[in-house]
């Protein structure tokens, strides 16, 4: 199912490979073992929630929607007992700015960050707790760390929204991740083995879409499953409209300009690979 891009669609997908980095290159992951995180799913959830302070598995599964609870459960709240939310924090921000460095190189970064923290300022955040936990972490004075505090804030902030959108339409998160599947945007093999789902979950999710109409026999989405999918994307791109209406149209066209030459440094340089759970694109 095609859409056409609106203008925050295009700024996720310029700004998506900068924060998605924390995710796939190896320093991040390096550096909550080091900090006594076992695993790279311990490493994760605690390092994404950390700006939420010490919590356990329920409210984190409830923000971050598409995974398996149980996902959760094995890794919060036994990461505290490891490591404080405040170092797991500090020391994440300090290896992703690491990974950039080695990606981006020379490439300049600080009028996209002094651009981006003017859009974060604009974000309203009723019923985002966890695009407000990040707007509240203090911004640090290297532009590399300031640009992905910024761009991660406002990924976010896209995503409270998209999960506001998706729970409006009467989809659960594994519901929510099949009919993205099914949009073609990502596959099943990548989400399953991220989110933690199993077969037999993801067989009674799959029956319960083919019985409220949205996909088919063949799990293709059917007329009525497009018009939920195309509902859900207009809505998340609604949602997230505060930092561009905060920018205006001319420092949008800008911040496009600088991020998707950047996006393409992380995509080329490794730091995404290309298709991912999350269906982000080289810009």
């Amino acid at each position: 199912m095609e859409t056409d891009p609106s203008p925050a669609r295009q700024l996720w997908t310029a700004l998506e490979p900068l924060h998605a980095v924390v995710y796939f290159a190896p320093e991040p992951a390096e550096a909550a073992k080091a900090l006594g995180l076992r695993g790279f799913w311990m490493g994760y959830f605690a390092g994404r929630a950390a700006p939420l302070g010490p919590l356990g598995p329920e409210p984190v599964a409830a923000m971050f929607f598409g995974f398996a609870p149980r996902m959760v459960a094995r890794a919060l709240p036994d990461a505290w007992d490891f490591a404080a939310p405040d170092d797991v924090l500090s020391t994440r921000i300090e290896a992703v700015e690491t990974t950039l460095n080695r990606l981006l190189g020379p490439a300049p970064v600080t009028e996209l960050a002094q651009l981006l923290e003017p859009a974060v300022a604009g974000c309203r955040f009723p019923g985002r707790p966890l695009a407000a936990a990040w707007a509240a972490v203090p911004r640090p004075d290297r532009p590399l760390a300031r640009l992905w505090l910024a761009v991660s804030t406002l990924r976010e902030h896209r995503g409270d929204g998209h999960v506001l959108a998706s729970v409006a339409a009467g989809l659960t998160g594994l519901e929510a991740s099949i009919t993205h599947i099914a949009t073609g945007a990502t596959t099943r093999e990548l989400v399953q083995r991220a989110r933690g789902w199993s077969d037999e979950e993801w067989d009674e999710a799959t029956t319960r879409l083919v019985s409220r109409g949205l996909l088919d026999d063949d799990g293709r989405l059917t007329t009525a499953g497009e018009d939920v999918r195309r509902t859900v994307e207009e809505t998340t791109d609604r949602l997230a409209a505060d930092p561009l209406e905060a920018l205006g149209a001319p420092v949008v066209e800008r911040v496009l300009e600088l991020a998707a030459p950047l996006g393409r440094l992380v995509v080329d340089g490794g730091g995404l690979p290309v298709p991912n759970p999350m269906g982000a694109v080289r810009p």
